[in-house]
């Protein structure tokens, strides 16, 4: 087997990029929770727990936001808009009803603000397509951001973009 060398450039060769729709995945669920204290590289998530959970429901602002076809479209072409002018490299995406996934390059542009510009685009694209008028985001707070340092790690993530998010979805983007 061959072993990938490391990526010694400083930056990595993509991202994993993950954000969930607002309130689909509160802390405490049954899948586990991850928090800022609770991140590193290998850690486990913490247990599910329903006091916490229901605690975070009795939170929420609004409903759990779930994503249609025509919102799916609209994020997906969002997200390619944003990847075109920013001139970064798209390698996978995959819009759920309550998540997305991208694997994208973005050479040596701040991993900091990634999520950030991704989130906000896509809402202000719905927004302008009338498919989204909360008061608030239709996102969950943050997102997660893998680095992908070689290309085993690389290719690995577009896989389970492409081929490991469960069935297509209904009228397919």
């Amino acid at each position: 087997m061959h072993k990938p060398e490391f990526n010694t450039t400083g930056y990595p060769l993509g991202y994993l990029i993950t954000f969930r729709c607002y309130g689909t995945w509160l802390p405490g669920n049954v899948r586990g929770t991850v928090t800022k204290y609770q991140n590193g590289f290998g850690q486990l998530y913490l247990p599910p727990d329903d006091d916490w959970q229901d605690e975070s429901r009795s939170l929420l602002k609004s409903d759990p936001v779930m994503l249609d076809r025509a919102m799916r479209k609209e994020v997906s072409k969002s997200i390619r808009r944003t990847c075109d002018c920013l001139g970064w490299a798209l390698y996978a995406l995959n819009v759920r009803t309550n998540h997305v996934h991208i694997v994208v390059d973005v050479g040596t542009a701040p991993s900091s603000s990634i999520v950030t510009k991704f989130k906000a685009y896509a809402t202000r694209d719905l927004r302008e397509k009338n498919l989204w008028s909360g008061e608030h985001s239709p996102w969950a707070s943050r997102g997660s951001c893998r680095y992908l340092w070689h290309e085993e790690a690389l290719w690995k993530a577009i896989d389970y973009v492409i081929y490991s998010q469960g069935r297509d979805l209904p009228g397919g983007i």
